[in-house]
Formats: structure tokens, C-alpha cells, sequence
């Protein structure tokens, strides 16, 4: 549940010129990143309205005409970035947006109202209206409807296992979980009570937070397919406690799960690898999920340049 800056993982290499950059006042780490996501792989349209309020936008990705599958068969992601439900802008993560698209997935990247405005359920809720947004425009944006995907990482992915799991969410707006293709998490907090983090604690106004506050504590056999990423290294969010453990409740409610742990990486560096351009830092990360979203595999999808 850290901030969402992208630090790139430590490739002796990749760290010398990273450091050397920062060291020189050249770029923050995000920015890093930025700059090295291709351009030429997208078009986007920015800051589309799935709500009333001014967070409640999101960008849309969509893979050229040359890049398969055709319109009608790709699948859809809605993707949530981490940052503690208080710091966030969808803005800083176009390297997801990009690095799905190449592949041929249409990917909204949405902002949610945070915690200096408002606290849980509200995020919760925003979260589900983006993703009811991307049922009701999945066919229009080229996407197929019957293959929507909501994705997060660290409190992002929180915000994606409560929509996938807690019914109520969807119901609301009058949807379901059971229109979900899937459910992506990376190093999400699914079973996080007590509250210890001040931020954490601000968001969901502890010690009133209630256990129903908890994604585990909606694992049934309706919950959607379900792909979890976690790194071994993760000093912030316990993988034992998270993603093992809502991974385990899964496949106890007889729900197909696949989990994928990465020794080489870190909390942060987790989401980092997806950037296309330096997922040969990092690992493969961008395999199991291009297969979880029936997306071909690249050649180059984890080789490093020359």
C-alpha cells in the first residue's frame, strides 16, 4: 500500500543509470518510466466521465488496427493503481495502459476519490461504477463484453477484489460479479485488520471499521476466475497474510485460481515490471498475465534490449 512511485527493479545496470539519473535531478522515477513508454502502440482518449465527481475519470487505451485480436474480441481491463487510498493519479500509470495494449486488450485506467475527501465504502464504490462504465461500453470501445477484467495493485487491488467479490458493489448498479471475466491483483491487502498504517486508518475511519470491510471476507463459489501476483520481498503488504491466504480461501470455494510469486521482486517493483520497455528488469510478469486475458504472448515480452 505504498505510494505509486515505480522504482525499476535492481538490475545492476538498470540501477546505475537510474541512480545516476535521479542523482542528477533528470526525472522521478515515474517519470523515468514515462519516458520510456512507446507512444506508437495506442490511441488514448483522457479523462472520460464514469461519474459526477472530478476524480471519477478514467482513460481509455485501445491497441491499433494492426494489433490482434481484432475489434469486437478483445478483452477489456479496468485497472486501479495503488497508493495508500490517499495519493494517485491515472495519469502516472499510461505505462499500463500501454503495455496491455500492445497486446490487444483495451484498458481503462481509472481514478477514484481518495481519503482526504472521502473514506471507505466510498472508493469502493467509485471503483465499481468505473467498472460498470466499462460493461456498458465494452462493445462501443471495441472490446467484447463477455470479456471484462477489473485489475489493481496494493490498495488498486483491493479496490478490484471487493467489486469481483462483494456483490454489493455491482448490485447497486444494477450488475454483477458474474459479468466479470476475471480479477487481476498484484500485491494486493485483502485481510488487513487491525489497522496499524495512519493512512490506512484514515480510510477506513479505524477502529469503526468493520470486518465486512475485508475482501476475504467475500470469497464464495460465484467469485469470478482469478489471477494474484505477489513478490516474495514485499515489506509492506504480507504476502502470507494476503495473497496466499485469499488464494487458499479461492480454492476452498472451488473458484479457478492461479497465483504467481516473483523472489526477485519488491511491493513496488512488481507493478514497475509491467512497463514493457523494462519488464526484462524485473521478470516475467507480463507472461501469465497475457495468458490470464487470453492475449497472445510477445517474443519481446521479457527480453531484454539490445
Amino acid at each position: 500500500m505504498a505510494p505509486p512511485l515505480i522504482l525499476l527493479r535492481p538490475v545492476a545496470v538498470a540501477l546505475a543509470v537510474l541512480a545516476g539519473a535521479l542523482a542528477l535531478g533528470a526525472c522521478s522515477p515515474i517519470k523515468l518510466v514515462d519516458r520510456l513508454t512507446p507512444t506508437d502502440t495506442y490511441t488514448v482518449q483522457n479523462g472520460i466521465a464514469y461519474g459526477d465527481a472530478p476524480r471519477q475519470r478514467l482513460d481509455l487505451y485501445q491497441p491499433l488496427a494492426r494489433t490482434a485480436p481484432p475489434p469486437g474480441k478483445r478483452p477489456l481491463v479496468v485497472f486501479f493503481y495503488g497508493g495508500t487510498w490517499t495519493t494517485g493519479e491515472r495519469a502516472q500509470y499510461r505505462f499500463v495502459g500501454e503495455a496491455l495494449a500492445a497486446h490487444g486488450a483495451v484498458v481503462a485506467v481509472a481514478d477514484y476519490r481518495l481519503s482526504g475527501e472521502v473514506q471507505y465504502p466510498a472508493f469502493v464504490r467509485d471503483s465499481a461504477l468505473a467498472v460498470k462504465w466499462g460493461l456498458d461500453h465494452a462493445a462501443a470501445v471495441g472490446a467484447d463484453p463477455a470479456q471484462v477484467y477489473v485489475m489493481g495493485h496494493s490498495s488498486g487491488a483491493y479496490n478490484a477484489a471487493m467489486v469481483a467479490l462483494d456483490a454489493r458493489w455491482l448490485g447497486e448498479l444494477g450488475a454483477s460479479p458474474r459479468q466479470l471475466a476475471g480479477w487481476i491483483g498484484l500485491a494486493g491487502p485483502y485481510d488487513f485488520l487491525p489497522i496499524g498504517d495512519p493512512d490506512v486508518k484514515r480510510a477506513f475511519d479505524w477502529p469503526r471499521t468493520l470486518p465486512e470491510s475485508q475482501p476475504i471476507q467475500h470469497v464464495t463459489a460465484a467469485a469470478p476466475r482469478t489471477l494474484l501476483m505477489a513478490a516474495t520481498r514485499d515489506n509492506l503488504v504480507d504476502p502470507q497474510r494476503n495473497t496466499a491466504q485469499m488464494a487458499r480461501r479461492l480454492e476452498a470455494a472451488g473458484v479457478p485460481v492461479e497465483v504467481h510469486t516473483f523472489d526477485n521482486l519488491s511491493h513496488i517493483t512488481l507493478m514497475g515490471a509491467v512497463a514493457r520497455r523494462i519488464q526484462w528488469i524485473g521478470g516475467p510478469v507480463m507472461p501469465p498475465l497475457l495468458s490470464f486475458l487470453g492475449l497472445p504472448p510477445s517474443d519481446s515480452s521479457h527480453r531484454a534490449p539490445h
